[in-house]
C-alpha cells in the first residue's frame, strides 16, 4: 500500500495546532518573563513591534529548522532505500526545501528585529541595507544570523535537486551545522564559564532538532501510510533515547551556568521557567516509554491509529516546549552580585588561576572545569562500550578483560586532560597546553585503540535480517571498509596528518585563531585526539579495517614518523619567536615573565612525553609480532595434523615430491636404453 497523495486534513490541523501553540506559548513566556521591558521617557526604546517581533521570528525560524531537519533525517536516515532516492524520499526533500525557505525568511527577520533590539531604535529606522550590512560585518550575532541565512537559503535551493542517499546524507549534515552559530553569540557565549555554556547549548539545539524534526515527520510518514513508515520508526527509536539524554543532561549544565544558585531555580522568573521545560521534559521522556511499550508493536502490526495520536499529542508538547525556549532566551537570568569580568575572565570564561610555583603538581589537580562534550562523550564511550561487553557475557562469549581495562582507563586519562587543572592552564600556559595535546595525541589513543571498540561492536550487534534493513553492525562494516577509511588509514596519509597537522597549526595564526573561540579550542583537541587514535590504529590496532600492513611496515612507519616529532620539539625549543602571541599578550598572565621561556618547556614536554608513548608503542608492536607468529605456526601444524590440502607447507612438501617423481620418470628411460653391463669374469683387458 502507497502513501496518501495528500495529506489528510487532521495531519493538518495537528502541524497548524503545534506552531500556533509553540507561537502562543512564546508570547507568554516573553511576557511572563520580563522580556518586553516597560518604555520608560527619554531612554530610546525599540518599540513593542520589536518587542514582540523578535520573538515570533525566532519561532518562526526554529519551527522551519526543526522541519528541514526532520524532513532531511526521515529522506537520510530514517526511510530505507539504495544509493539512488526513492518517489517517498524525492517527496519528503520538497518539504525540506519548503521548510528551509521558511528558515531562511524567519532568521532573516530575527537578524532585523535583532538589529533594532541592540541599537534600541524601531525596525523600520534599521531597514537600510548600509545599516544591515554593517551589522552583518562587524558584530558577532550579525554573523551568525547572516550564517544561518546563508544555510538555510542554501538547502532550500539545493534540496529540490538532490537525488542520492549521499547528497541527501550533506545536506542533513549542513543543516545539523546550520544551527549552532546563534549558540555562540546569545547569553551562554557571555556568561562565566560559558565554554560549558557553549558547548551544552550547542549539544542541546542539536539533539531537540533531532528529536522534534524527526518526530514530525514520523508522525507524517505515519499519517499519509507510507510503507516504510514502520522501518523508519524502528530506527528512530534509539535516535529519539539518544536526543532525550543529550537534552537533558546539556539543559542541567545551561541551567547550571546561567543560575547563580538551587535556590534560584523557584524564586525567580527564569528558574521557574527551566521548572517548566524540565516538567515538558519529563512528560515528552513519558511518551517516549508509551511510544517503545505500546504504539511502536502496534504500528508493527500495522495499527497506525494508537501511534499517530499519541505523536500528535507528544508534537503539541514539543511545540510549547520550543517556545519554552525562546522566551527563556529572551528572559534575564537572576543578577549575580559583583558580575563584573575582568579582562582575562572574559576571554577565558573563567578567573585566572593562581601561578603553578613551587609545587606545580597541586594545582594541575585541584583546578577542575567541566566540560560538557568530553564529560558527555566519555560518559557514552564508557556505558557503550560495557553495554557490548555485557551482551557477549550473557551469551557465553568471552571478552579480554585487559581490553576493558584499557579502554576504561583511556577514558579516565580523556577526562584528565580536558576537565583537570591541564584543561584550566592550558588555555593559560603554553607548557601545560603542549602537555594536555600530547596526552591526547600520543597518551590516551594507545589505551583506546587496545580496548578494540569496533571488534567489540561487531561482535555484540546483532546481524540485520537477510533482505532486511542494514542495522548498525552492517553501518559499521561498511565504514570501516569504505573508500573514507582506506584512504586516511594508508599508513603514509596517517603519519602525515598525525605530524603535519602540529606544524600546520602551531607555525600559523590557526593556533591563535582557535585558542580565541570555544568552538575552536574544542575542535583543536578533538583533531589532536582524532589524528593520534588515526595513527595508533594503523601501527598496533586490534580493530579490522580495509589495510592490515605488515608488521616490518608498522614498525618502519614508527621509526620513520617519531624523527619529525623530535624535529617539531626542538624548533620549539630553539624559537626565538612567540607562537600565538596575540593570544598570550591578551590574557595579561601577571605571574609569566618570560613567555619564550614557557614555550621552551613546552618544546621540552614535547620531546621528553614524545619518547615514553614511542618505546611502549613499540613494545606492544613487538608482542603482537611475536603473537601473530606463533598463532600462524598453531594454525600450520594443526594443518599438518589434519592433512589439510590447503596447507602452504603440505603443498610445498607435495610440489617437492612431485619433482622428485618427475625426476625418477625421466630416468628410468635413459636406464632401460643403455648397453647391458659385461660380467667382470669375461671382460678382455685394455689394451695399453
Amino acid at each position: 500500500m502507497g502513501a496518501d497523495t495528500k495529506p489528510s486534513a487532521r495531519l493538518w490541523v495537528v502541524l497548524t495546532a503545534a506552531v500556533g501553540v509553540a507561537v502562543a506559548v512564546t508570547l507568554a513566556t516573553v511576557r511572563a518573563g520580563g522580556g518586553t521591558a516597560v518604555r520608560i521617557p527619554g531612554i530610546p526604546d525599540a518599540g513593542a513591534a520589536t518587542a514582540w517581533g523578535l520573538p515570533v521570528a525566532r519561532t518562526v525560524a526554529d519551527t522551519g529548522a526543526v522541519a528541514t531537519i526532520g524532513a532531511l533525517l526521515l529522506v537520510a536516515v530514517l526511510l530505507p532505500g539504495g544509493k539512488r532516492l526513492g518517489e517517498a524520499q524525492l517527496r519528503y526533500l520538497l518539504w525540506a526545501a519548503g521548510a528551509a525557505a521558511l528558515w531562511a525568511v524567519g532568521s532573516a527577520a530575527a537578524l532585523v528585529f535583532t538589529l533594532s533590539d541592540l541599537f534600541a531604535r524601531p525596525v523600520g529606522e534599521m531597514l537600510s541595507p548600509d545599516v544591515v550590512a554593517d551589522f552583518v560585518v562587524n558584530d558577532a550575532q550579525g554573523r551568525s544570523y547572516a550564517m544561518v541565512v546563508a544555510v538555510a537559503a542554501l538547502l532550500a535551493t539545493v534540496c529540490v535537486g538532490i537525488g542520492t542517499a549521499r547528497w541527501a546524507r550533506w545536506a542533513l549534515v549542513v543543516a545539523l551545522l546550520g544551527v549552532l552559530p546563534p549558540a555562540f553569540t546569545g547569553h551562554s557565549s557571555a556568561a562565566a564559564n560559558h565554554d560549558s555554556a557553549v558547548v551544552s547549548l550547542a549539544l542541546h539545539l542539536i539533539g531537540v532538532t533531532i528529536w522534534v524534526g524527526g518526530l514530525l515527520f514520523l508522525l507524517v510518514a505515519a499519517a499519509r501510510r507510507e510503507e516504510a513508515a514502520v522501518d523508519a520508526a524502528r530506527r528512530f527509536s534509539p535516535l529519539a533515547g539518544w536526543a532525550l539524554i543529550a537534552v537533558a543532561a546539556s539543559g542541567i549544565v545551561n541551567a547550571a551556568v546561567r543560575l547563580p544558585g538551587f535556590g534560584d531555580v523557584f524564586t525567580s522568573r527564569y528558574g521557574l521557567m527551566v521548572v517548566a521545560k524540565a516538567v515538558a521534559l519529563i512528560l515528552l521522556g513519558a511518551f517516549g516509554w508509551w511510544h517503545r511499550r505500546r504504539t511502536v508493536p502496534a504500528l508493527r502490526s500495522g495499527s497506525r491509529r494508537a501511534f499517530v495520536r499519541l505523536a500528535a499529542g507528544e508534537l503539541v508538547v514539543m511545540a510549547a516546549a520550543v517556545g519554552l525556549a525562546v522566551g527563556l532566551s529572551r528572559t534575564p537570568a537572576p543578577a549575580v552580585p559583583d558580575a563584573a569580568l575582568s579582562p582575562a575572565e572574559e576571554v577565558l570564561g573563567f578567573a585566572m588561576p593562581p601561578p603553578l610555583g613551587d609545587f606545580p603538581w597541586t594545582p594541575l589537580f585541584t583546578e577542575w572545569r567541566f566540560d560538557p562534550l568530553f564529560a558527555f562523550g566519555t560518559a557514552a564511550a564508557a556505558v557503550l562500550y560495557l553495554a557490548g561487553v555485557r551482551t557477549l557475557r550473557a551469551r557465553g562469549d568471552t571478552w579480554p578483560v585487559g581490553r576493558t581495562i584499557s579502554w576504561l582507563l583511556g577514558l579516565v586519562v580523556t577526562v584528565l586532560a580536558t576537565m583537570s587543572g591541564l584543561a584550566t592552564y592550558g588555555k593559560v600556559l603554553f607548557s601545560v597546553h603542549m602537555g594536555q595535546h600530547m596526552v591526547l595525541a600520543m597518551t590516551v589513543p594507545i589505551l583506546l585503540v587496545l580496548g578494540a571498540p569496533a571488534t567489540l561492536a561487531l561482535r555484540a550487534l546483532p546481524s540485520a535480517p537477510k533482505g532486511g534493513l542494514p542495522g548498525p553492525r552492517e553501518v559499521l562494516l561498511k565504514l570501516l571498509h569504505s573508500r573514507y577509511v582506506r584512504v586516511v588509514s594508508h599508513p603514509v596519509v596517517a603519519s602525515v596528518l598525525f605530524i603535519g597537522s602540529a606544524f600546520a597549526v602551531y607555525y600559523s595564526s590557526l593556533f591563535e585563531t582557535l585558542m580565541s573561540s570555544h568552538l575552536g579550542h574544542v575542535v583543536m583537541l578533538v583533531h589532536f585526539l582524532g589524528v593520534g587514535l588515526l595513527f595508533f590504529w594503523v601501527i598496533i590496532g586490534i580493530d579490522p579495517g580495509p589495510r592490515r600492513p605488515p608488521y616490518m611496515g608498522k614498525l618502519f612507519v614508527l621509526i620513520l614518523t617519531m624523527p619529525f616529532h623530535s624535529w617539531f620539539s626542538i624548533s620549539l625549543m630553539s624559537s626565538t619567536d612567540l607562537i600565538g602571541a596575540g593570544w598570550w599578550n591578551t590574557l595579561d598572565r601577571p605571574w609569566v615573565t618570560y613567555p619564550l621561556d614557557d614555550q621552551y618547556n613546552a618544546g621540552a614536554i614535547a620531546w621528553a612525553t614524545g619518547d615514553i608513548p614511542v618505546l611502549i608503542t613499540t613494545i606492544i608492536l613487538a608482542v603482537q609480532w611475536v603473537r601473530s607468529d606463533t598463532r600462524e605456526a598453531r594454525r600450520i601444524d594443526r594443518s599438518i595434523d589434519r592433512g589439510d590440502e590447503n596447507d602452504p607447507l603440505a603443498a610445498y612438501n607435495a610440489y617437492l615430491a612431485s619433482l622428485h617423481a618427475r625426476d625418477r620418470r625421466q630416468a628410468a628411460p635413459a636406464a632401460s636404453s643403455a648397453p647391458a653391463a659385461t660380467p667382470a669374469a669375461n671382460r678382455q683387458p685394455e689394451e695399453s
